[in-house]
Formats: C-alpha cells, sequence, structure tokens
C-alpha cells in the first residue's frame, strides 16, 4: 500500500468514533488494545451496579438484597480502577481526534457523541431509574409502596443527579479545559519548546520505569486524604450529584485524562506501558490487598477515621489505581495487538450498553429479590440477563441503525456485500 493511502486508512479509522466517545483506533495494532481496554471498563459498570444490591450494610441502592462479601469484594477491586483507565484512553483518543479534525471538528465530533448523548439519555435513564426505585420499595414493603419515606431533595446545582452519565460531563468539561489551555499554551510557547521540552521529557521521565505510578499517584492520595466523611470502601467518590464535581474525582480523573492526552504526542511511549505491565499488576494486587486488610471491619457506610490509617489507605488506594491502570493498559498492548472480531463487536456495543444500562440492572435486581437463591446465583443472573438484552438491543436498535451513526460514527449493514461485489465496486 502506497504511503498516501496507508495514511488516509490511518485518519479514517482514528476519525469514526465507534462505540466509544472518543475517536476510533481500528486501523493501528496499538489502538486496538486500547480500545479493547475502554470497551472492558465500561462493561465492568454493568457488573459493579449489579453488586450493589448485595452489599453487607444499610440498604443503599434499588433494594438490598442476601449480603455477600464476596460480591463486595469483586465490586471493591472493580471500582478501583476501570474509570481512571477509562479516562486515560479518553485523554489519548481525545487529542488523536483534535489532531485528525482540527479544532472545528473536534467540537462538532464531541458535541455530536458527547454532549447530545448526555442531554438526550439523560431523561430516558432518570424516568428508568425512579420507577425502579419506586418499584423495588414496594417490592421490598410487601407490594405496597410506603408512606415514611424521606422527600427527594429540591433540584440545585449542588442536588443535580447526573446519574451513571457523570462520565459524559466530565468529559465534556474536560474537553473544554484541554481547548482552553491548548489555546493558551499556543500563545506562549508558539514554536512548541515549552511542550517538546519540559512537558513530553516529563513524560518519558515518568514512565522509563515503573516507579513512575508512585509518582502520578500522589495528586489522587492528597485529595483522598484531605477528604473530610470519605468512605474508603466506595474509593474515588463518583461525581454523579450535582454540577459542580467534587475535587477528588477531578483530580483523580483530570490527571489520568491528561495523562492520557499527553501520552498521545509521543505513542512510542505506550512500549513502556507494554514492558512494565507484568510489574504493575504484581503491584496492584499488592496494593488492593493491603487496602482490604487497611479497611477491614469498616461498615460500607462509615467514614474513614481521621489519622495515619486514612493517609495510608488514601496513598495505597491512589497508588492501587495507577498501577492497576497502567497495567492493564500494558497487557492488552501485549496481548490483544490483533483485531479481534467478537472483541471489536462487545467494543462497537459497549457505549450503548454503557448508555442505557442502569435500569436496566435496577429491573432485574428488583426481579430476582423475591427468588430463593444464593447471593451468587442472583448477581450471576442480573449480569448475565442484563448483557443478553442490552446486546440485543444494540444488535437490533443501534448497531445498523441511525442510532449506531449517531453513536458510533457509522451504521452498519445487515449483510457484507459478496466478495464479487466488492471487488466490482472498486
Amino acid at each position: 500500500m502506497r504511503p498516501r493511502a496507508l495514511a488516509g486508512s490511518a485518519a479514517q479509522a482514528a476519525e469514526n468514533a465507534m462505540t466509544s466517545p472518543e475517536a476510533n483506533s481500528g486501523a493501528s495494532e496499538r489502538l486496538h488494545a486500547l480500545d479493547a481496554v475502554r470497551a472492558g471498563a465500561l462493561l465492568l459498570g454493568v457488573a459493579f451496579h449489579a453488586s450493589l444490591s448485595f452489599l453487607p450494610g444499610p440498604q443503599i441502592w434499588v433494594v438490598r438484597d442476601t449480603p455477600s462479601e464476596a460480591i463486595a469484594t469483586a465490586g471493591y477491586v472493580a471500582h478501583i480502577f476501570r474509570m481512571a483507565a477509562f479516562f486515560v484512553i479518553a485523554g489519548y483518543f481525545g487529542r488523536m481526534l483534535l489532531q485528525r479534525r482540527g479544532t472545528g471538528g473536534f467540537v462538532r465530533n464531541r458535541v455530536t457523541r458527547i454532549v447530545m448523548p448526555l442531554l438526550s439519555f439523560w431523561t430516558i435513564v432518570m424516568a428508568g431509574i425512579i420507577a425502579c426505585f419506586i418499584w423495588g420499595a414496594a417490592v421490598m414493603n410487601g407490594g405496597t409502596l410506603p408512606t415514611d419515606g424521606p422527600p427527594p431533595p429540591p433540584l440545585t446545582i449542588a442536588t443535580f443527579p447526573l446519574t451513571h452519565l457523570w462520565f459524559l460531563y466530565l468529559l465534556t468539561l474536560f474537553y473544554v479545559a484541554a481547548l482552553a489551555i491548548r489555546g493558551i499554551a499556543s500563545v506562549i510557547d508558539r514554536k512548541g519548546s515549552l511542550r517538546a521540552g519540559p512537558v513530553d521529557g516529563a513524560m518519558r521521565g515518568l514512565l522509563a520505569t515503573p516507579a513512575g505510578a508512585i509518582v502520578l499517584a500522589v495528586p489522587l492520595s492528597i485529595a483522598l486524604a484531605a477528604k473530610s466523611n470519605w468512605f474508603a470502601w466506595g474509593g474515588i467518590p463518583t461525581p454523579d450529584t450535582g454540577l459542580v464535581p467534587n475535587i477528588a474525582a477531578t483530580i483523580a480523573y483530570g490527571t489520568a485524562f491528561t495523562f492520557g492526552w499527553l501520552l498521545q504526542r509521543q505513542p512510542v511511549l505506550l512500549g513502556s506501558l507494554k514492558r512494565w505491565w507484568p510489574v504493575h499488576l504484581i503491584g496492584s494486587v499488592a496494593l488492593t490487598i493491603a487496602c482490604c486488610i487497611m479497611i477491614d471491619g469498616i461498615s460500607i457506610v462509615t467514614p474513614m477515621p481521621e489519622g495515619d490509617l486514612k493517609s495510608a489507605y488514601a496513598y495505597c488506594y491512589a497508588l492501587a489505581v495507577w498501577t492497576w491502570t497502567l497495567g492493564l493498559i500494558g497487557a492488552a498492548l501485549h496481548f490483544l495487538t490483533a483485531e479481534n472480531r467478537a472483541i471489536r463487536y462487545v467494543a462497537d456495543a459497549s457505549y450503548w450498553i454503557y448508555l442505557i444500562h442502569l435500569p436496566v440492572v435496577m429491573a432485574l435486581q428488583v426481579m430476582v429479590f423475591t427468588l430463593p437463591l444464593p447471593a451468587l446465583a442472583k448477581w450471576g443472573i442480573v449480569i448475565t440477563a442484563s448483557f443478553l438484552i442490552l446486546l440485543a438491543s444494540y444488535h437490533l436498535l443501534v448497531r445498523h441503525s441511525w442510532i449506531g451513526k449517531w453513536l458510533n460514527g457509522r451504521k452498519l449493514p445487515w449483510r457484507k456485500p459478496a466478495a464479487g461485489m466488492e471487488m466490482q465496486a472498486a
């Protein structure tokens, strides 16, 4: 293939957003791996939310089913890294898209595939969540709605329920900030020497050895240690309530997004993540075990006590966030370099699945509540049924329709043209 054709193919692949809010990366071996990690991070969210009805302690979800320490631990571990990994890849693909399309094209693409889905799906998702909470309250009350429940909070900037779609809201804020900083940098660093020197040099230094994670964890550890009434089991406080994100989440995901954005300036550094993935993952497992030991006996709804234990746990948790994130991305770069049709299909579906999964998961949690089954069996039923329903809805309603074009950048035909027809068309 001629160089110009190869470059054009790669550019087109990057411009097709695929399943993610980010640009697709289909033409590059390395980017197949990143797309798989992003999809996995989103799909883990389905399993995580499915676990919330089985947590020990008081009811915090649509229903409180049979508690399970095993399910709670699985949810805890997945929650450490999944959104940090997502935002690293969001930053990487975000800058790639900006480089390929320019500022105007970037803004149009992000408005279409991030802002509009947030505005369009929020009402549908919120209505489904409210319906499930009403249904769950009735089921847990013997079939009738309780009359002594607290009134809903007034709708304000501080209480606005973003639901699980907060990630789109935060992405929008990060894109705006990235464009603003890029504009300022273009004025004060016209020749790019500052970015090509200290900034790129710092990234090379961070990824030269696995010890870079120690530095990356510092901002988040400080934010977590400084947060009052920090519920340690939940880790990074989810910014799902209010239009002003909490400081810890902003630092956690903002750092991850920035890291991914700057990493894309030097794609060769992906090789460092690939090289050090075993060290990062071994460290992440050890750190996760240490975190579990430190919060053993602390209820999921009990704030972490102030003191040295909180500071130690905050740093241990922040370091686990980064070692998991870097290790999983590196492992994907090592093992998932070639395109896999099954993974590609699931990656295509993952954006749609994550957008609409929460009411589906909640409804299934209410449905299995009265079944005389162990918690692990119920959890498995909720996860399996959720994915079957969501994948079917993607295949029938999205993949081959205008919704697929809207969310993923393209509408796929129901059948591929025959080889002879392709040759004739060419």
